[in-house]
């Protein structure tokens, strides 16, 4: 489909050229709602509370604002970037049980560094992806007759495993207790 714009000005032509691009990266007014979960890549889980305006430099910007109720933090994303920036909705029961399966399988330690590997392990929790937070929780994992784990590979466990835990329950609608048993119960098939 071609366009033909002429346009004199050119303050009208950079704008009209903003917002054919912002076009093509706008979030769906409908995508996302009040009450829905959501997964935002560097918190996890959830809930958008409202959708609300809020005028910044001069500008009115819409904004989702979502509540973390386990970590008390209110966040607010521009409605128009939220799927730019990696705000999804839940992954579907599909993709959790292709998370649980991930964690069924072989641990794959590299050996480069740990800084190296420490930093592609807080990648693969910030990414938001639910099949790359089981990779890490499955890395990480040890059963109970190997070695202890360093303090900082605990701190990235234990992040990785909150946050799989943590949408597993908002899929399933449960609590993140049973959720939490649940990935211990196939860490545990692993081992044995």
């Amino acid at each position: 489909m071609a366009v033909r714009v002429f346009v004199v000005c050119p303050y009208l032509a950079a704008r009209l050229l903003r917002t054919l691009l912002h076009m093509t990266t706008k979030t769906k007014k409908n995508e996302f709602s009040p009450n829905d979960h959501v997964v935002y890549p560097a918190h996890g889980v959830g809930q958008i509370i409202s959708i609300e305006e809020q005028e910044v430099a001069g500008m009115t910007l819409e904004l989702f604002v979502i509540s973390f109720e386990k970590d008390k933090m209110t966040l607010r994303v521009p409605t128009h970037k939220a799927t730019e920036i990696g705000m999804r909705s839940l992954s579907s029961p599909d993709v959790v049980s292709q998370a649980m399966k991930t964690l069924k399988g072989k641990a794959k330690v590299k050996r480069a560094m740990w800084s190296r590997r420490a930093q592609e392990y807080e990648q693969k929790i910030n990414s938001g992806d639910l099949i790359a937070i089981a990779e890490v929780v499955r890395d990480l994992h040890r059963a109970d007759d190997q070695r202890e784990q360093s303090y900082s590979e605990r701190q990235l466990y234990e992040a990785a495993l909150e946050r799989l835990t943590r949408e597993v329950a908002a899929v399933s609608g449960g609590d993140e207790v049973s959720a939490a048993r649940k990935v211990d119960e196939v860490l545990g098939l692993r081992a044995a």
